[in-house]
């Protein structure tokens, strides 16, 4: 008979193990759906369970806060097997996922013995000897004492900032960097979410309706409801006039007439007019050494409220658990500085299957060895890149203020290519003028693997403090120049020109990998886009970026790296 489809496949070389453990993880996303569900961090922890059960470990997964019931009270159940992984969901959870779902719902977050009991008990069912949590969303707080209590050793890898900030990304209502929560008073009116009972009744309705009618169909009446708001809305906005009346374009006469091409603004007036509720809004801005002045601050860890009480309780929890290991530096020492104890901090690199490929795939290129650009000699645009969403946090609306700064020479002989999934109508509407600009909405790993031939720069403008973003490891592992905002880890993998190598080209090897500006300051991102087009830095041949990359982890290396820690913390490390 043939291999399971749910098996994993061992692929040559791979090394497996003579002394498999048995490893529940926990999170909150569905796992087999990766990236598509919870992003970056479900990627991360759905890769490492695959890795770990490759290497023959017995994995176990339990995911929390998103599936509610109208049968009542809280239970686990199976959903699936997957790559060798069996996969569970806690059913009614007294804590909905992701956090923002879950922002009035403080004391529950804080504490949910209940919960807690239910999955010790799952954790007996599947026998687990050691407990690795990528997010406590969906979960109490109190969860990770009462797996300690119970002999097991407990590994948290954070994502982001959810064991002290609800908002998770240190971010005041998601536009400015938030450096003091005050005692928790700050958090009050942070985000604009409803009331936890609502919203998972909302929820369990519409998981009802999946149940009955199957998911096509009960997304099709979802749609279909969401169709009719948003054309109230429109509807609305075209009663109100907002839209106004389309003017032609002013150059319609002329025909194919470009005498004035070097004079030119070279833009295209379309006309184009944002509604009220498209206007862009205020972003923090960042002075340059924002990490140090934040790690350097002094902040108001007095307990006034009940963010207050969440935040301590956060902190309380990580000191439960045997080991936290963020993936950079920075988050490690944030959390140290908000009272985890330092000694169970230990930063571990990220890893990926689609890195690897990404790193080969640049290895192999004839272009290995060749430096994109040089503005002299040059038949083409430079071209740069930006991955993400069209969330404030990923800085998208940065660049967009960016692209009018530069000057038309500047402009002309760049290219962007915007790949953000989310609504990015109103950010295609504010630079619908420069034909330098495309949009080629969401994106997936596959197409990250083929993207290398699209561009030569990529461009990080966060506006939080970052972790381990996986697009900036994509981008270094296909020996891409970076351009990123000086926020949180990414200063540890990226290296600027010194004073010794200002770029000047005298034939030695490079050795940076990328440029830094202030955060939220788009002046600062034009200026560094400049110095590249006009090749006043020069940028570096794949190979260069790759050799002067100080850490990049393969995907074998980290998950060696993780099963080692819990043998470790088995034999009483």
């Amino acid at each position: 008979m043939g291999k399971a489809l749910d098996e994993p496949t061992v692929p040559p070389g791979w090394t497996t193990t003579a002394e498999p453990m048995r490893i529940a993880i926990l999170g909150w996303a569905r796992l087999s759906l990766q990236v598509r569900e919870g992003s970056g961090y479900n990627l991360s922890a759905s890769e490492l369970a695959g890795g770990l059960s490759m290497t023959g470990h017995h994995v176990s997964y339990l995911a929390s806060g998103i599936r509610f019931s109208l049968v009542p009270g809280p239970r686990v159940r199976p959903t699936e097997r997957w790559r060798g992984v069996s996969c569970f969901e806690l059913v009614n959870s007294p804590n909905c996922a992701p956090s923002a779902c879950n922002f009035k719902n403080v004391g529950n977050e804080m504490r949910s013995p209940r919960q807690a009991r239910l999955v010790l008990r799952w954790l007996d069912a599947v026998r687990a000897d050691a407990v690795h949590i990528h997010s406590l969303e969906g979960f109490g707080m109190d969860l990770i004492a009462a797996i300690r209590a119970s002999g097991r050793p407990v590994v948290v890898t954070p994502h982001n900032y959810w064991f002290i900030c609800p908002q998770v990304d240190l971010l005041h209502r998601e536009t400015h960097l938030c450096e003091d929560y005050d005692g928790g008073r700050r958090c009050v009116g942070c985000l604009n979410s409803g009331a936890y009972w609502p919203q998972r009744f909302k929820r369990t309705l519409g998981q009802a309706l999946e149940s009955t009618f199957g998911p096509a169909l009960a997304d099709i009446v979802r749609k279909t409801s969401y169709g009719v708001i948003d054309r109230i809305r429109m509807n609305a906005r075209d009663s109100r006039g907002e839209h106004g009346e389309p003017k032609p374009d002013p150059e319609l006469g002329i025909g194919f007439n470009v005498d004035d091409a070097a004079a030119h603004t070279g833009r295209i007036e379309h006309n184009h007019a944002l509604a009220p509720d498209d206007e862009p809004v205020e972003l923090s801005r960042s002075p340059i050494d924002q990490n140090e002045r934040f790690l350097q601050a002094d902040v108001h860890l007095a307990v006034l409220n009940e963010y207050g009480r969440r935040r301590a309780a956060g902190v309380e929890a990580l000191n439960h658990a045997s080991l936290v290991t963020p993936p950079s530096d920075f988050v490690r020492r944030v959390y140290v500085r908000m009272g985890v104890e330092e000694s169970r901090t230990r930063v571990v690199r990220l890893g990926q299957p689609h890195f690897d490929q990404i790193n080969r795939r640049a290895r192999r290129s004839p272009y290995y060895d060749t430096r994109p650009w040089e503005p002299r000699s040059a038949r083409r645009p430079l071209r740069f890149v930006f991955f993400g969403t069209t969330r404030h946090n990923k800085g998208l609306d940065v660049l967009i203020r960016a692209i009018p700064l530069l000057d038309r020479e500047v402009r002309q002989r760049s290219q962007f290519l915007i790949r953000a999934s989310g609504w990015d109508w109103p950010f295609r509407t504010r630079v619908a003028e420069y034909p330098e600009v495309q949009f080629a909405g969401g994106y997936d790993l596959l197409q990250l693997i083929g993207a290398w031939g699209e561009y030569d720069v990529g461009l990080l403008p966060h506006i939080w403090f970052e972790n381990s973003p996986l697009v900036m490891l994509e981008h270094l592992h296909a020996g891409r120049m970076m351009i990123a905002s000086r926020l949180g880890g990414p200063v540890e993998w990226i290296v600027e020109p010194g004073d010794e190598q200002n770029g000047t080209g005298d034939g030695r090897a490079l050795r940076y990998n990328g440029l830094f500006f202030p955060g939220g300051d788009p002046e600062g991102l034009a200026e560094r886009i400049t110095q590249l087009v006009t090749g006043e830095i020069i940028i570096p041949s794949p190979r260069e970026i790759h050799a002067a990359t100080p850490i990049l982890q393969s995907y074998p290396d980290h998950i060696a790296e993780v099963e080692s820690i819990y043998r470790e913390l088995l034999a009483g490390g």
